[in-house]
């Protein structure tokens, strides 16, 4: 059987978006394909079509700029432009926004030689070149929307250089997986407030992003697609184009607005939502068990789900993670089997975190288990379950650390 790895840069959300309704979730936002005279004009301006006549060139331009207007513009910093960000990165570029990628290394010296390609699902590509791409954020300047799209546990070390950045209303989008730091802050509902306010240690254990990042400048967001670095300078979608966004205050706003509709103008769903907690929760419930499940056993998420075993223990991990959520307010919207039986029609594919453990980068337990330990401690919820599988994958983890080593079943 071909057991075929997602991609870094996936979510292992393929069918969570089918569990959770999400094609129904992102109905009203309609993508605005490019037409053909743009892509041609894209070539021209990249060098690909110099027989383009002048007037030609020069009718493009007009369009261009016509369309500019009806969307309005903006200074948009991708902090980590990786698979995610660079697909959002490309996107944006080409629709007109004046988009700065900050990345490193040999990817970041292919964008600023050739610019950044995307390689869409149906084979098609695009080009944002030229691009503004640099490791430095001290010479970006002030935006009007920066995008962390960085791990969680990768935040804190760029978090005191963000405030260079922003300007009085410049927003915040914050693209991590499993629970974010802010999760306490302007928390809405009576049951959340005795807990409005408190620090996610486990995410943010010293206070760092929060003392950098206004909380009143954030907004959260759940990240769908699955895309992936192919090679430096180069991003293949896998598949997905929602990104779901939310005021943290649940609140709609027209600085969400003018975010979601760049996005939608970009090509992606991006719906609204008045709960993003509930939806980030739909995510980590299933994340915080599957992941480091197979990070131990080096399976993948229909192994896990067909052995008798690892399903029962995942669903216990997912009872106890509900009972925590539930007790804060959130509303689960598809039941657990559900939500398993999405997982397992994923199919041979590996977790983002099994991929960590063969490649021996840092796993992102802490965003995506030990925040929810933490949240059961607050909420006086024993964890058992969740206890177990953290304690034993976080000595994988310091294990690999010490060794500087991966680990592979080949």
């Amino acid at each position: 059987m071909d057991k075929r790895a997602n991609p870094p840069g996936t979510c292992e959300s393929g069918a969570l978006d089918e569990v959770a309704g999400a094609d129904k979730a992102g109905s009203a936002s309609t993508a605005i394909p490019a037409s053909k005279v743009e892509r041609r004009f894209s070539f021209c301006m990249e060098g690909e079509d110099s027989s383009a006549p002048a007037i030609f060139r020069a009718l493009c331009t007009a369009m261009i700029i016509s369309r500019r207007k009806v969307n309005k513009l903006m200074k948009i910093c991708i902090v980590g432009a990786g698979a995610i960000g660079g697909m959002l990165g490309v996107r944006l570029a080409l629709t007109g926004h004046a988009v700065t990628l900050i990345l490193r290394g040999a990817n970041l010296a292919a964008v600023q030689q050739n610019g950044l390609r995307l390689i869409e699902e149906d084979g098609s590509e695009k080009l944002a070149n030229p691009i503004r791409a640099t490791s430095n954020l001290a010479e970006v300047g002030v935006q009007d929307v920066i995008i962390l799209a960085l791990k969680a546990h990768q935040v804190a070390a760029v978090a005191h250089e963000l405030p260079g950045l922003m300007h009085a209303d410049t927003r915040v989008v914050t693209m991590q997986n499993g629970i974010p730091w802010w999760y306490f802050h302007k928390l809405p509902g009576a049951l959340a407030q005795p807990y409005l306010g408190r620090p996610v240690h486990a995410v943010d254990p010293d206070g760092t992003i929060a003392k950098h990042i206004d909380v009143n400048r954030v907004i959260g967001s759940v990240v769908y697609p699955a895309s992936e670095v192919i090679r430096p300078g180069v991003i293949q979608v896998i598949e997905g184009n929602r990104f779901t966004l939310g005021e943290i205050d649940g609140s709609d706003t027209n600085s969400i607005r003018a975010i979601a509709d760049a996005f939608k103008a970009a090509g992606f769903k991006a719906p609204i939502s008045s709960d993003i907690r509930s939806e980030i929760w739909l995510k980590v419930w299933g994340n915080m068990s599957f992941n480091p499940i197979s990070a131990l056993t080096h399976a993948t998420l229909e192994d896990i789900c067909v052995n008798p075993g690892t399903r029962e223990l995942a669903a216990n991990m997912m009872r106890e993670a509900q009972t925590i959520g539930e007790k804060l307010g959130v509303q689960f919207k598809v039941s657990l089997e559900k939500r398993i039986a999405g997982a397992q029609a994923v199919g041979q594919h590996k977790t983002s975190m099994l991929q960590d453990v063969e490649a021996g980068r840092q796993l992102e337990l802490q965003a995506l288990v030990g925040a929810v330990i933490e949240m059961g401690q607050i909420t006086d919820t024993p964890t058992p379950n969740i206890n177990a599988v953290y304690a034993l994958t976080s000595l994988l983890a310091k294990t690999l650390e010490q060794h500087k080593a991966s680990l592979r079943i080949a």
